[in-house]
């Protein structure tokens, strides 16, 4: 019994998603610290773990043909950025100019992708770590060679050892990706079941606010797997790369059905309030999060899924009840009992999903199975890419151009102040400044919170112990920390990784003299990233909210033309549509987060965000009523009624792009449009058709109608009030 719970202990610790990093992370920095005490050169500490942290950070997932190929180039750009630095830092005004330029392309270079961004900031901070090592060592010409190999060699250490994991454990960020995205499944099916409580008077817009948001969540956890997906794709892809294709393409078809609506939540809960009819769905859908959760934990653990039994039971009592009510024979019940049908039959679909991802391997690809890969294949694409971002209008630009002017702010502050080891100053603006003020905000309290933290619990490990090799291995955990929190709790670790500087320099006898210069540098770095952020092209997110919303509503336009085709063609599931549909959800995930970011932001920017936020709500809705369209997918091109509901569905469209264009523009927007309150009355009057699916897009495309004028209202706020 001990060693099957040990087993299943080591197997859980193995899941987790920071472990497999953090323990090459560790056998780096314990490979350094082995090799400078076996030869006495403790000196030689600080670059060598500067190598590795730079290293680390350029790291992204890949196939270890991948990885081998990135570490190489990384290697040769990190050497020729060590190299020019120490070139060039003997001559002032040469050097700063050289760092602002090489500020500026490198950070434009995340134009071309996440992997090209993420190796060039990582080139930016290996530039700063050199200039840390020559303050250290006070003699630039002792050092022309040695400090570059020291850092090229650390880095070096942590690629061989990334590339050999990712050769043994090639599938593993992609298992842990994909529990990720199953877990984001269920707390978003929890959150929406939570629509079903069957009570008075319940904060409808509140409950959908939290759904928005959990849904953006599911958006980012769908981008990260199909960007690890890419890189494993092939001719000669394996069987568990194919297995892993599957899941991620119900994991998209299970997103579907669960962001879809087929009702206003406010009529069923006042019809139905005596009935059982909504805790059923409400614990059906609990029911599928759970084993959306349980998926989630197979796939970290290796293990088979076993969706269960009780499900049928559960769906059989639910279309029991639906049968039930419709022998109640009420007239005021009629449209509500076919949306209940339509969940219903909805919730079964998302039942067999879950039960097809038990047994991935028998499930057929769709016809189109291919992924858009967005990322540059040649030369030309890449230089067109970062073109078309050359403009005042480019955030990313702004951002570039922010950034080196805050870069050279520092080294004119650092020539003034001469402050002791003044490059700290440029190395936390780098880490501080980021794209937009909310989230440099954030980053700039979190870095000087952890700052201080690092500073009292070095002081007092420095009291308790003493001894060197203690020290060492103190800087060893601390640095391990610092990797595994280092995307998730920034301020925690930024407190370790000021531990772990500190006791690295204490190696050679500096650690005490460290900690009122430390503290200084950042305070002073914070100061010129947020002030860079504040003054310098600002991104405040309130003045483009206007393009925001409009991004919105034209992918949701783009999103139900595709859908419309399928109902004309036949459903295919095809490249043109699964872009549709990721386009439409990321523009709501940016939507959310815009508004996020507002509300971080001065009070004078903050002024829109009542309506931004109630915009939200209106978009998700309407978003979620064009997915039931997608969700219930069949050819209905020879029906009668097919062409005249077709053409409902290309006007609403065109409505909503319309209102997207006039948006952009600034143009003054009708809020009673005549037209569409004309279409609402057809859609309204229109026969009722036997057949369920017609009926479905005819009450879905009706709601979608009826979502328009407060749109329309909304966005004339938007424009008035900017």
């Amino acid at each position: 019994m001990n060693s099957l719970s040990l087993s299943h202990s080591l197997r859980r610790l193995w899941a987790l998603e920071r472990f497999g990093p953090s323990v090459r992370f560790f056998i780096a920095l314990a490979c350094c610290m082995t090799w400078s005490w076996y030869h006495a050169q403790m000196e030689l500490l600080t670059p060598l773990f500067l190598g590795v942290i730079a290293s680390a950070l350029a790291e992204s997932d890949d196939s270890w043909q991948g990885r081998l190929l990135s570490i190489c180039v990384t290697l040769v750009l990190f050497l020729l950025t060590s190299i020019s630095v120490e070139l060039l830092h003997p001559y002032p005004w040469f050097f700063i100019s050289a760092l602002s330029i090489a500020t500026f392309w490198l950070i434009m270079l995340g134009a071309l992708g996440e992997r090209y961004a993420t190796v060039a900031y990582a080139t930016l901070i290996l530039a700063i770590y050199t200039m840390i090592g020559l303050e250290q060592s006070g003699d630039t010409s002792a050092t022309l060679s040695q400090q570059p190999l020291l850092l090229v060699t650390g880095a070096a250490i942590y690629g061989v050892l990334s590339v050999l994991w990712y050769g043994i454990f090639s599938q593993q960020p992609l298992q842990h990706s994909l529990a990720r995205l199953f877990r984001e499944q269920c707390a978003y099916l929890k959150a929406k079941s939570a629509l079903f409580e069957p009570l008075r008077n319940m904060d409808i817009e509140g409950h959908r606010l939290i759904i928005a948001k959990q849904n953006s969540r599911v958006v980012a956890a769908l981008n990260d797997t199909k960007t690890l997906i890419l890189h494993r794709v092939g001719g000669r892809s394996s069987s568990k790369v194919k297995r892993y294709l599957k899941l991620y393409f119900l994991a998209q078809d299970i997103h579907e059905r669960a962001s879809s609506s087929h009702y206003q939540y406010q009529e069923l809960s006042k019809a139905f309030f005596h009935s059982d009819v909504l805790f059923r769905c409400l614990r059906l859908l609990r029911q599928q999060g759970d084993g959306c959760k349980a998926l989630a934990k197979a796939i970290e653990l290796r293990q088979p899924f076993d969706y269960g039994g009780g499900h049928s039971a559960a769906l059989e009592d639910l279309q029991a009840a639906i049968a039930y009510l419709k022998q109640q024979n009420n007239p005021q019940w009629r449209d509500l009992l076919r949306s209940l049908r339509a969940l219903a039959n909805n919730l079964s679909a998302l039942d067999h999903l879950l039960r097809d991802a038990a047994n991935p391997d028998v499930v057929a690809l769709t016809q189109d199975s291919t992924i858009l890969d967005r990322d540059p294949k040649t030369l030309k694409e890449a230089f067109e890419r970062i073109s078309q971002n050359f403009s005042i209008h480019s955030l990313l630009f702004r951002h570039a151009l922010r950034l080196s002017i805050a870069v050279a702010v520092c080294y004119g502050v650092m020539q003034l102040l001469h402050p002791e080891q003044g490059y700290w100053i440029l190395l936390t603006t780098v880490f501080v400044c980021r794209p937009n003020y909310g989230a440099t905000r954030n980053r700039l309290v979190e870095r000087i919170l952890g700052t201080i933290l690092g500073l009292g619990t070095s002081w007092v490990l420095f009291e308790l112990f003493p001894e060197l090799w203690i020290q060492a291995l103190i800087a060893v955990a601390a640095g391990v920390i610092y990797f595994a929190t280092r995307t998730s709790h920034y301020k925690i670790s930024t407190a370790f990784i000021t531990l772990m500087v500190l006791f690295c320099f204490n190696q050679v006898g500096d650690g005490y003299n460290l900690f009122l210069p430390r503290l200084t540098d950042t305070l002073i770095g914070s100061a010129i990233a947020g002030l860079a952020v504040f003054f310098i092209l600002p991104d405040w997110q309130g003045r483009r909210l206007n393009v925001v919303l409009a991004q919105t509503l034209r992918s949701n336009s783009r999103y139900l033309k595709q859908i419309m085709l399928e109902y004309t063609q036949g459903k295919t599931d095809d490249m043109a549509y699964r872009v549709a549909r990721r386009d439409a959800h990321n523009a709501d995930a940016a939507l959310s987060s815009t508004l996020t970011n507002m509300l971080k932001e001065p009070g004078y920017f903050r002024k829109q965000t009542d309506i931004g936020f109630r915009f939200l709500l209106l978009s998700h809705t309407l978003l979620s009523y064009i997915s039931a369209l997608g969700a219930h997918r069949e050819t209905l091109a020879h029906a009668p009624t097919y062409l005249q509901l077709n053409q409902e569905a290309v006007l609403l469209a065109d409505s909503l792009e319309q209102i997207a264009q006039q948006l952009i523009k600034r143009e003054p927007i009708e809020i009673d449009c005549e037209a569409e309150q004309k279409q609402s009355y057809r859609l309204r009057d229109l026969p009722e058709e036997e057949d369920d699916t017609l009926r479905l897009l005819q009450t879905q495309l009706l709601l979608i109608s009826q979502q328009l004028g407060s749109i329309r209202s909304l966005a004339a706020q938007v424009l008035n009030k900017t």
